[in-house]
Formats: C-alpha cells, structure tokens, sequence
C-alpha cells in the first residue's frame, strides 16, 4: 500500500554562498552528502549553513491492513517522516508511494484529494474546532467535500456511536474530557472511511488508565474496519503492545540513516539488530508482549486438536492473558485463529523458555 524509499529532510534555507567553492548552493543537500563522510559531525554541518537534518535515508514498507508504528526518542523524526507521508511536510530527497502514486510530485489538487478522499490524521493535541459541536467537528471532513448537511449528519453521528459518543452529538469541546476530545478527533479523521489512518502520539496526552482503553478501542475499529494505520509514538509499550510491525529511529547522524530495525514486536525483542535497540528492550515485560502466535507449534493434526479437553488459546492473546491456564494444569492447550479453526499447539514448556530467555544476539533482526 505504501512505500517510503531513502526519504531524508532538512529543514532551513535553500540556498547560501559557500565560501569554499566561491558559489551559491543548496546548504540542504550539502548537509546530506557530507553526512557520510567518515567522522562528520552533523552540528559542525548544520550550524554555519543555517539547516537542521530531521531524516537520512528512511526506507520502508507498510501493508494494506497493517498497524505500522514508528517509535524512537525524541528529536529522532519520527513526526516529520509521518507528515512526509501525506506531504505537509515535502522531504528533501526520497520517494514516498501510496498505492503507487508518488505523493511527493503531486499537485496541490491531488494532495488535496489524497487528504479528503484516503488519507486522514489523528493529531496529539486533539485539534477540535471549539466552535462547533461534536457533530458538526465530525463531518468537518465530510463538509470540505461537499456533502449535503444530512447526509454528512448521518454518517457523524454513526461515527460518534462507533466511538462511544453517540450521545454527546450537541456537546461542545470544552465540555469534554482529554479522553472524550481525542475520541472525536479519531471519528473525525474516521468519518470520511479513509484507507490510510496517520496518527502523531494520539494517546500521549491521556491518563494511563484512559490511555489502555483508547488503545484497545483502537484496534478493535481498526480491526473492524480493516483500516491500515501508522502510528508515532515515544512509548516503547504502546508500540510493541499495539504495532503489527515497529520501526524504530534513531538521530539522521547515525549509521546508515534513522532507521535502527524494523520487524516485529517478537522479533524486535528477541532478536535486536544492534546495541540502541537491544538497550530499548532490555527491561521489557516479555508476557505483556509475546503473543501466542509467536512461540506456538503449527500442527495438521485436526483429530488431536479437536479431541483435547484444555481450553482453546487465540492466536493474538498475549502470554499475559493465557498464563493462568497452565498453571491450573499444564498441559498443551489448541490454538485457533480467528475463525475458529485450530491451527497448533502452546505447551508450558514454550511459555516459560519465551518469557525466561535472555534476548538473541545482536545482528540477528530485520533490515
């Protein structure tokens, strides 16, 4: 659905005189050449010329349905690569594709289309209207497109009930709570059923408690809907607990680029490509984590998968939630998926090697 190929940005000034060369050049892309030069220091580049790197070389992929999150510390871009993908912010260099289009030569009247028609954005600090009711801050989206007031009423008010809000249709923002405006501000960008959902730290703002259920809520819509979302966040929980797959970034200036590894929560923690990544995961609650989809055992055997009496695992519960069955009888429980068909076996002896293993060598994990 979307590629993002060697994407780098620099922000500042188009254009200096370079004392060195005696001539006017682009500051912007000198800064990203001499990047790569052996001990190159990216603050002794960037000062005299006035530009500040955000991104070098970001490359990766998501796939239709996919929850997609790009986490790291912050100043490590990952909110300028996501306003890359819809353009708000242009890059540098690099080629950003959705569904094989290049977003980044697009014309303001195809970006605008792209941004009302398949693309929506979920933003931080909720960005509602605080003149509009509820209602109305929903079909915002709806209206831009030109869509009769009760049509776009309608399909308003069916998104605030798919978030819970159903009966606050005429409340205002202010009267609402973090939690509440962040719901709205997810039905808004929802309403107009986009195909991809950008979303910048959504959960951030919110309380722990109210931050979990959001989370949850999340993925069920997004389930439901079969929405693709990518989704920034700093929270090395929320990205392994909610991400199907997990960039994660680092400063431009370092090696090769931003990106550290990019895989799954499973391979990100059992697997680390180099020692950033093997230091953010190394005080990680594997149970909270692991799924049993990844320390299972596939089997065929349809007639012993059905003749066992232990209760049935699903492929996505976490090891957390499947713990207390083994320690009432310790036998292999079946697997399922999500129609229901048995697929494989869990054994306490998996359980307790996944959550008790020390994390695998540096070097093994996904480019």
């Amino acid at each position: 659905m979307l590629r993002v190929g060697h994407v780098s940005k620099v922000f500042g000034r188009s254009r200096w005189f370079n004392p060195s060369k005696r001539a006017f050049t682009d500051p912007r892309e000198e800064v990203l050449d001499l990047i790569e030069l052996p001990d190159a220091k990216q603050s002794l580049l960037e000062k005299p010329r006035k530009v500040n790197m955000a991104l070098r070389e970001v490359s990766f992929e998501v796939n239709e349905g996919e929850v997609f999150v790009i986490m790291g510390l912050s100043g490590c871009g990952k909110s300028t690569m996501l306003r890359c993908i819809n353009r708000l912010i242009a890059p540098t260099r690099g080629t950003i594709e959705f569904e094989g289009q290049d977003v980044t030569g697009m014309t303001t009247k195809e970006l605008r289309s792209l941004r009302q028609d398949k693309i929506s954005m979920v933003f931080q600090h909720f960005a509602l209207f605080p003149n509009r009711n509820l209602l109305d801050n929903v079909a915002f989206g709806l209206e831009v497109q030109g869509a009769i007031k009760a049509s776009r009423h309608a399909k308003a008010r069916q998104m605030l009930k798919t978030v819970g809000l159903g009966n606050r249709a005429s409340a205002n923002p202010d009267e609402l709570s973090g939690g509440m405006k962040q719901r709205v501000g997810l039905a808004r960008a929802l309403v107009n059923e986009p195909k991809l959902l950008l979303m910048d730290e959504p959960f951030s703002a919110l309380d722990p408690m109210i931050r979990t259920s959001l989370q949850e809520e999340v993925l069920e819509i997004q389930e439901n809907m079969g929405l693709t979302i990518i989704m920034v966040t700093h929270d090395l929980d929320e990205a392994l607990s909610m991400g199907d797959r997990i960039a994660i970034l680092s400063t431009p200036d370092s090696p090769g680029g931003n990106v550290m590894q990019i895989g799954t929560p499973s391979e990100i923690i059992l697997h680390p490509k180099n020692e950033y990544v093997a230091e953010f995961v190394r005080d990680v609650n594997r149970a909270k984590v692991l799924r049993v989809r990844d320390i299972m055992f596939p089997s065929d055997d349809k007639d012993a998968l059905e003749q066992s009496e232990a209760h049935p695992l699903k492929l996505k519960q976490h090891l957390s939630d499947v713990m207390h069955h083994f320690l009432l009888d310790g036998q292999p429980h079946p697997v399922e998926n999500k129609s229901g068909e048995l697929v494989g076996w869990l054994t306490a002896e998996a359980l307790n090697e996944a959550i008790n293993m020390h994390a695998g060598g540096v070097g093994d994990g996904e480019e």
